[in-house]
């Protein structure tokens, strides 16, 4: 008969099964109303939801999601720490949760899923939220990866923000097919601020290429019809940008949001801005999700001017 182990090892394992959850749940995070759902979707699978565990209780515990049922993982989404405990033993559970995890899912040579963490706006202010935010950061730091990006999360509701009015300069038409599509998101890229983008760009693929790589792992799994989407174009027909408005797993959102760079500093990006707004509010949607990059001064302006809140901050590190 086989032995529990001593209530003071430290046993790090996944879960058996979605009954389970429970357990996983001990440590909170802003995405657990998520969870169960996910499980039940096949975004999530109990062998990707990690635990260490000393006795009963949870120090610490990690998770992957996937963007469809069946795919692989594409983020690292969940990594909690119990703060509670002193450190260097705190940040120890983590590497070795962590490095047990990821040797079990990605073998040597894998690619590792980026991660991702949603953090408080304030993070840097606030002690209490900066201690949990960097104790997680340098957890995963020491297993090789290196911060990417820090992104604003924006919403826009219903109520507390006017739906935005049509400015005149640009008209709006539907997306012809993909390769209309694809063509402009490659060409926006010309001096883009997105650093998921620079980072794809300075890996040496082509701009032809990111373009392509985003529309079929990204734009095709939104559960949107793509008649949503629209080109900016001026009244002689000349291409100005695209909004792409659309539904994802979870909320609303800005999927995508670009202005050609010949036609940039002339303030269209509002009045693009506003109609994918406007194409969702009139879904009678609660709420519209977006996001973007710190460093996008541009892009954050133009959705505090259209009435998006920044609620949410998020940390995006990835492994070379």
């Amino acid at each position: 008969m086989t032995q529990p182990p001593p209530a003071h090892e430290l046993v790090i394992r996944p879960l058996t099964g979605p009954d389970e959850l429970s357990l996983f749940r001990t440590l909170p995070y802003v995405l657990d109303h998520e969870l169960a759902d996910d499980l039940a979707a096949g975004l999530r699978r109990p062998e990707w939801m990690w635990v260490a565990l000393r006795g009963d209780r949870v120090m610490a515990r990690a998770a992957w999601w996937a963007q469809t049922a069946g795919a692989a993982p594409l983020t690292l989404d969940f990594f909690d720490l119990d703060d509670t405990l002193p450190e260097p033993e705190r940040g120890e559970t983590g590497l070795r949760l962590l490095e047990t995890a990821m040797a079990r899912l990605f073998p040597a040579g894998a690619e590792r899923p980026e991660y991702g963490r949603y953090i408080p706006p304030d993070w840097r202010t606030d002690p209490v939220a900066r201690d949990a935010v960097e104790a997680r950061m340098r957890a995963v730091g020491r297993t090789g990866a290196r911060l990417l990006v820090e992104r604003l999360r924006l919403e826009w509701t219903p109520g507390t923000a006017a739906v935005p009015e049509p400015g005149g300069r640009l008209v709006f038409r539907a997306v012809r097919d993909r390769e209309e599509l694809v063509s402009l998101m490659a060409d926006v890229l010309d001096g883009t601020l997105d650093a998921h983008s620079r980072a794809s760009l300075e890996s040496g693929l082509s701009p032809r290429v990111v373009a392509d790589e985003q529309y079929d792992e990204e734009l095709t799994q939104y559960r949107s019809p793509g008649a949503w989407w629209r080109i900016a174009e001026l009244p002689d027909g000349d291409p100005v940008g695209f909004v792409l408005p659309a539904r994802n797993n979870y909320h609303a959102i800005i999927a995508y949001i670009g202005v050609l760079p010949g036609h940039r500093g002339h303030g269209y990006i509002d009045e693009i801005l506003a109609e994918g707004t406007r194409i969702l509010a009139a879904e009678g949607v609660p709420r519209i999700r977006a996001s973007t990059d710190v460093g996008n001064v541009p892009m954050a302006r133009a959705f505090e001017r259209a009435g998006y809140v920044n609620f949410e901050r998020a940390v995006n590190m990835v492994w070379d």
